[in-house]
Formats: structure tokens, C-alpha cells, sequence
């Protein structure tokens, strides 16, 4: 479906409180290990909304560090060097900043 659900949700949740040592996180791991990479571009939408905090239509640096936390509160956030590692990754443009179709095509889609 092109909704994601509550049960969607809970291997986010899972994978967030998975990821509890600094340094440990992979961006591609994590996606890998919750199914967002066999998730559509609609569903993967959903997920940038929840991670564009602000509404601006980008996920900027300081977001990005509490890219766990969106998903769990509980969670830690992001050590600078895997803030850095992520935004590197889904950064099409090298502006500092992720669009959604840097998230898909950068992120989720590699």
C-alpha cells in the first residue's frame, strides 16, 4: 500500500533502539533492516516528512542527527561523523541538505 501503518512503523522502531553504540549506525544497514528499500517512493516520502522537522522540504544537518529519535524518543542521536557519513550519502547537490528524491535515490535505492 502507499500508506504506511502503525506495523510499518515498528521495525523502525526496532531498528532505532538497535543502533545503541556511537559509531555503529549505517544509513544502509538501517534501511535494509527496517524493508525500506523494497518500500515505494510514496512510502519513502512518508518517512522524509516524518524527518523534515521543520517543513522546509529538505532535511538539513541538525535534523539529521535526530534521525533515530523520529522514530523512537528513546533512541540516541547521531555522532557528527555519522550525521556527516549520512548527509554525504543523500546529498545530491553537495548544498548540505536532503531533498526527498535524495533520500530515495541516495539513500534507500543503494
Amino acid at each position: 500500500s502507499s500508506f504506511l501503518g502503525l506495523r510499518d512503523m515498528q521495525p523502525l522502531l526496532f531498528c532505532s533502539h538497535a543502533q545503541t553504540a556511537p559509531e555503529s549506525f549505517c544509513h544502509k544497514k538501517f534501511f535494509q533492516l527496517c524493508g525500506l528499500t523494497s518500500k515505494s517512493p510514496q512510502d519513502v516520502k512518508v518517512i522524509f516528512s516524518i524527518l523534515d522537522n521543520d517543513g522546509s522540504g529538505f532535511i538539513e544537518e541538525e535534523e539529521l542527527k535526530f534521525f533515530l529519535q523520529r522514530f523512537s524518543p528513546n533512541a540516541r542521536i547521531l555522532t557528527e561523523n555519522e550525521t556527516k557519513k549520512f548527509l554525504l550519502a543523500a546529498d545530491e547537490d553537495n548544498d548540505g541538505k536532503i531533498g526527498a528524491e535524495g533520500l530515495i535515490t541516495g539513500v534507500v535505492r543503494r
